[in-house]
C-alpha cells in the first residue's frame, strides 16, 4: 500500500487528540452515572464504533493507493525563434533606459516561462545571423540575451524579411523527428528597407508556421545616440529620428495567424505576448507510459461515514426502568 500523505507525526497527534478527548468523554459519563444502571454492552459497542470510522477516516486522510494502472502520457512542446532587431535605431531611448535594454529585460523573464520548449535566437539588421540554434538550455539563452548589443551586425537598415526567412530554413531543415508547433517571435521598431513581407508571410502561412510581432518604441520618436553623439540624418544633416513603425509588424502577423503586441513607458504587452505564446498548443514530441497508483481514499471515507451515522442513530439507555 502507498500514501498519499504518509505524515506519520500529524496521524499520531490525531490519534492522540481523538484517545484524549474520548478518555475525558467516558469518564465525565461515568462521573455522572456511576450511581445509575448503565447499559454497559451498548456503551461499549459504541467505543467500537467510533474508535473504528475515527481509524477510517485517518487512513482516508493519509491517502491509500492500492494497486497500479498503467497510463499513457504524451510529451507537447513548442519551437520558438526569438528575432531581435538590432540595428542602431534600438539605441534610441523613448523607451527608458532604451528600447534594447528593454527587451534585454523583458525576454530574460519570457524565457523563463517556457523550460520545457526549444528556443533559438536569431539577430539581425540588413542582415540576419543565428546567435544560438534551437536549444532547451535556458542558462546558455540568458547569456545570449545578456550579450545582445547593436555592435553585433552591421547597420545599414533593417531588412525584416532576413531573419524570417533564417528561422524559416532553420525550422524545414530541423532533422528532430519530434512533430512540434514552430512560432516566430519578432522584435523590432518596424522601420523596414527591405522587400515587402507578403512573400514571406505567404510562405510561413502555408507551412503553419506563426509569427508573433512585438512593435518596441513610440510614434513620438526619438533621436539616436551614438557614441557621445546623435546619428546624424544625411539628407537633412540634423539629428535621426526613429519612430515606432506599426503596420509591417502588424502585416507579417495578420498573414500568419499570429498577433501583434507593443511595449513602450505606456504600453505594456509582454504579458499579453506571454499568455498568447502559452495558448500555442505545442506539437506531441513522444509518448510514455507509466504505473500510476490508484487512490482508494474514498472507500476508507466512505465506511466511517456510514459508521458515524450509525453511532448517532444508536442511543444509548442510561436507566433501566
Amino acid at each position: 500500500m502507498i500514501w498519499a500523505y504518509p505524515d506519520v507525526k500529524l496521524t499520531l497527534l490525531l490519534a492522540g487528540i481523538f484517545g484524549l478527548l474520548y478518555f475525558i468523554y467516558l469518564f465525565r459519563y461515568w462521573k455522572i452515572n456511576h450511581k445509575l444502571e448503565v447499559e454497559k454492552r451498548r456503551l461499549f459497542t459504541k467505543v467500537v464504533i467510533r474508535t473504528t470510522y475515527f481509524v477510517l477516516f485517518l487512513i482516508a486522510f493519509a491517502g491509500p493507493s492500492i494497486g497500479t494502472s498503467l497510463k499513457e502520457i504524451q510529451d507537447e512542446g513548442k519551437d520558438i525563434f526569438i528575432a531581435v532587431d538590432l540595428s542602431q535605431s534600438m539605441n534610441a531611448a523613448d523607451i527608458g533606459p532604451s528600447r534594447l535594454q528593454r527587451i534585454k529585460f523583458e525576454l530574460k523573464n519570457l524565457t523563463k516561462s517556457f523550460p520545457s520548449d526549444r528556443i533559438g535566437l536569431i539577430i539581425f539588421s540588413s542582415e540576419a545571423f543565428m546567435q544560438c540554434p534551437l536549444t532547451f538550455d535556458q542558462s546558455v539563452l540568458q547569456l545570449y540575451i545578456d550579450g545582445l548589443n547593436t555592435g553585433l551586425v552591421p547597420n545599414f537598415g533593417t531588412d525584416l524579411n532576413g531573419p524570417l526567412r533564417m528561422a524559416e530554413e532553420r525550422f524545414l531543415n530541423d532533422e528532430s523527428q519530434e512533430v512540434k508547433s514552430k512560432t516566430i517571435i519578432l522584435i523590432s521598431d518596424g522601420e523596414n528597407f527591405g522587400d515587402d513581407l507578403e512573400d514571406i508571410g505567404s510562405r510561413l502561412s502555408n507551412e503553419g508556421i506563426k509569427v508573433f510581432s512585438l512593435g518596441v518604441g513610440t510614434t513620438g520618436g526619438s533621436s539616436i545616440p551614438r557614441g557621445n553623439g546623435l546619428v546624424i540624418d544625411p539628407q537633412t544633416g540634423k539629428p535621426a529620428q526613429t519612430v515606432l513603425d506599426r503596420a509591417p509588424l502588424q502585416q507579417i502577423a495578420a498573414e500568419t495567424n499570429g498577433q501583434y503586441f507593443e511595449i513602450s513607458d505606456e504600453v505594456q504587452e509582454i504579458g499579453d505576448l506571454t499568455a498568447a505564446l502559452e495558448r500555442v498548443e505545442g506539437g506531441v514530441t513522444g509518448s510514455r507510459v507509466v504505473e500510476a497508483s490508484a487512490n482508494k481514499y474514498f472507500y476508507f471515507l466512505l465506511a466511517g461515514l456510514v459508521l458515524s451515522l450509525l453511532d448517532m442513530m444508536l442511543p444509548i439507555k442510561t436507566i433501566k426502568l
